[in-house]
């Protein structure tokens, strides 16, 4: 029995993974790209950078800046299109050994419906993920996560398009509400949530007196933003019944437990990938032994069980 196994599931579909590390969306690019650094099917997931119905070229150069204990990036969802990565990417990964889970990006509620048609089919592809951090250019470009009625209406779009694939909606941090977003996607279909995405911000160049992006704004990650991460994860997993996938500075074991302590099944590695390519691979085979530190002999003994007056 693998005592590192976790199921991400709701009522009606599940996902089964070895261990509870996944890649996450944006810093791991198709999979294939770090393939050189580790065994892909070691992983416990593999989520794949985002795809768009039509392939997308991303911002403006700079898209990358360096902050303390973090990174700034925004790179504007630049990806090959969703036909050319089930044509050229989605046949190279190691599907029957780790689950692939395909990240969603649209700038419509049709086009994410269109992507969960397309993806959904696809027997390779395990889960989808629902970036609702997407401007909905419909409705004046604010993100689909920042209003309860676009996450849900996204949410229950994909669900019903996704076929028999879990549904997993990766949520903002830049609300003022995350639990309430986190409860109206649950009730529209989500068999799990991953919290979190990025940060707003930005850095300046005070010399040049212009901004360090391209874009001017970006996402802050890394473990500057951990403490933010493990709040919001907390506060979700109070706030649903369905599982909750801790993304957020994560670059060790310990840092795995912590989110679990706090209540997540599973955690996704992300700006850790970009500073160390190996990280990923590092942190899945470091577990045990940080399993075996703590005395956490199984994920329920640890997972929620945050000491709280």
């Amino acid at each position: 029995m693998n005592k590192l196994a976790v199921t991400l599931a709701d009522q009606h579909v599940s996902l089964s993974l070895k261990n509870p590390v996944l890649t996450a969306s944006g810093t791991f690019g198709y999979g294939l790209e770090f393939a050189p650094y580790g065994d892909l099917r070691k992983l416990g997931g593999l989520v794949v950078k985002g795809l768009s119905l039509v392939p997308r070229d991303g911002n403006p150069m700079p898209r990358i800046a360096e902050t303390p204990s973090g990174l700034l990036n925004s790179v504007g969802l630049q990806n090959c299109g969703v036909e050319a990565f089930l044509r050229h990417k989605l046949p190279l990964l190691p599907s029957a050994d780790v689950p692939i889970i395909a990240n969603l990006y649209g700038a419509s509620e049709e086009d994410f419906a269109s992507l969960a048609g397309i993806l959904g089919a696809e027997p390779a592809i395990a889960a989808l993920e629902v970036n609702v951090s997407c401007p909905n250019v419909k409705q004046g470009g604010a993100a689909f996560g920042q209003d309860p009625f676009a996450a849900a209406a996204v949410t229950e779009a994909v669900r019903k398009n996704a076929g028999d694939k879990p549904v997993i909606v990766k949520l903002s941090p830049n609300v003022s509400d995350l639990a309430a977003i986190a409860r109206v996607c649950e009730a529209a279909g989500a068999t799990a949530i991953s919290c979190i995405n990025s940060l707003s911000a930005m850095a300046v160049d005070l010399a040049g007196r212009k901004p360090l992006l391209g874009n001017v704004l970006g996402g802050l990650s890394g473990p500057a933003v951990k403490p933010v991460a493990l709040r919001c994860v907390w506060q979700v997993c109070r706030a649903v019944s369905i599982p909750v996938i801790g993304v957020g500075g994560i670059s060790s074991a310990e840092d795995v437990l912590e989110f679990i302590l706090v209540g997540a099944t599973a955690v996704q590695i992300g700006t850790a990938n970009i500073l160390r390519p190996d990280s990923v691979f590092r942190i899945v085979q470091d577990l045990p032994a940080a399993c075996e530190k703590y005395g956490v002999e199984r994920w329920e003994d640890l997972r929620g069980k945050l000491a709280v007056d």
